[in-house]
């Protein structure tokens, strides 16, 4: 039986370190504060439908069909975080509106 070198002399190859790179910030809003936009610029009575909310997000130049998971977590997150208020359906069909406590702060 013939040893190879590295392990008749005890020497084990060195890993190479992987350098964290961080990846740029991107520039502008989050979804969350584009879809608080949207609705406190519409003016409906009921609040803005998901419908229409993700039509005036593609108004902006989102790309609507690409982060559908996005946008339904940031509506669920502003309805629990109480900046939006469900009017009609549950979860993350139907209208919502601006909560009116929060609204006076938001947008200025």
């Amino acid at each position: 039986e013939r040893a190879t070198a590295p392990q008749l002399r005890g020497f084990t190859r060195a890993k190479k370190k992987k350098t964290m790179t961080s990846k740029p910030k991107k520039v502008g809003l989050s979804v969350g504060e584009l879809i608080v936009k949207a609705v406190a610029a519409s003016k409906e009575r009921n609040g803005l439908s998901v419908a229409a909310l993700k039509k005036a997000l593609a108004a902006g130049g989102y790309d609507v069909d690409k982060n559908k998971a996005r946008v339904k977590t940031a509506i669920k997150s502003l309805v629990a975080k109480g900046t939006l208020v469900q009017t009609k359906g549950t979860r993350t069909s139907g209208s919502f509106k601006m909560n009116k406590a929060t609204e006076k702060n938001c947008c200025k």
